[in-house]
């Protein structure tokens, strides 16, 4: 005890200082933890963006000299190494059917749930940080994911469509870990119909860039897959907006499907405008020769 002060004083004292350093310490944890809520926008539709180094997603062989993909005719390419044997067929044999002008069934054409990383490159995404969660909303039909903090993976993860989500905050990122995705008739990797087994892991680390990291990000990205305003599927980028953008850093690891681990990104900007419903319509020819597989009632339901 401090000498010629009472002791509820020196109690006083200390619940004021414990007070004052907890506040501190809350004050810096929150500090800590990189704003990246809101809505962003995308401007492809049909690929990962390529990592600046390493082994990274399967390209499309079918690029215009200009450098911008063809967004109708998709061709993987099937001799990328991160392939397995029978997964570079299946992208082979899905360039074949684009290459013939069949088209073929994906997640998007068929009104199918958009897996990891499919459901990324979805033009747009509006983010919601909680304490203990993170949810994350897709502009295309309804979709959305919900991610536990500071949580573990189940010992046995029961598949699901989008996986068992788990995230926590590292310096200045959100960090995303997601197993056990169930393997449906049109699960993919990407538009060029990569595939994955149920032991497909992905870390994904979303982080805010500075607007000129954005701005060359993106133009990489352009010599790759066409970019377009959007007009179907949400908000274009606010040509005026000259903020922060956010980057998804994206770790694959598959043994069933892929060689080795391989990396991607993926960038966004703050939209123009308020993303809208969109829908997807049960159309039985909505991508050219490709006929969807309409849910049927057997017998007649009316």
């Amino acid at each position: 005890m401090l000498r010629g002060i009472s002791a509820t004083v020196q109690i006083g004292l200390l619940v004021a200082a414990c007070i004052t350093a907890c506040l501190a310490a809350r004050a810096e944890a929150a500090a800590t933890v990189p704003d990246l809520s809101g809505k962003w926008s995308h401007p492809a539709l049909n690929g990962l963006e390529l990592p600046l180094s390493g082994p990274g997603p399967v390209r499309n062989k079918s690029r215009e000299p200009s450098g911008v993909g063809n967004r109708q005719l998709l061709v993987g390419d099937f001799n990328n190494p991160i392939l397995q044997p029978w997964a570079a067929d299946v992208v082979k044999k899905f360039g074949e059917e684009s290459l013939a002008g069949k088209g073929y069934p994906s997640p998007r054409n068929q009104c199918w749930p958009e897996q990891v990383p499919f459901i990324l490159a979805n033009y747009g995404m509006q983010l919601l940080q909680q304490k203990d969660k993170v949810t994350i909303l897709y502009n295309y039909d309804h979709q959305y994911r919900q991610i536990r903090m500071n949580a573990a993976h189940p010992e046995h993860v029961t598949p699901s469509w989008y996986g068992d989500s788990v995230g926590y905050y590292e310096g200045d990122a959100l960090v995303i870990d997601t197993v056990g995705q169930k393997v449906g008739p049109f699960s993919m990797i990407d538009w060029f119909g990569t595939p994955f087994t149920e032991s497909l892991h992905v870390v994904e680390r979303y982080r805010l860039l500075d607007y000129p990291e954005t701005m060359v990000a993106l133009e990489r990205d352009a010599k790759e897959h066409f970019h377009q305003p959007n007009p179907d599927n949400g908000s274009p980028a606010d040509p005026n907006y000259k903020g922060k953008g956010l980057q998804i850093q994206l770790t694959f690891e598959d043994p069933g499907a892929f060689t080795m681990p391989w990396t991607a990104t993926l960038t966004f900007r703050r939209p123009l405008a308020e993303p809208f419903e969109s829908v997807c319509a049960e159309n039985p020819e909505w991508f050219p020769g490709t006929q969807s597989q309409l849910p049927v009632a057997q017998p007649p339901d009316f």
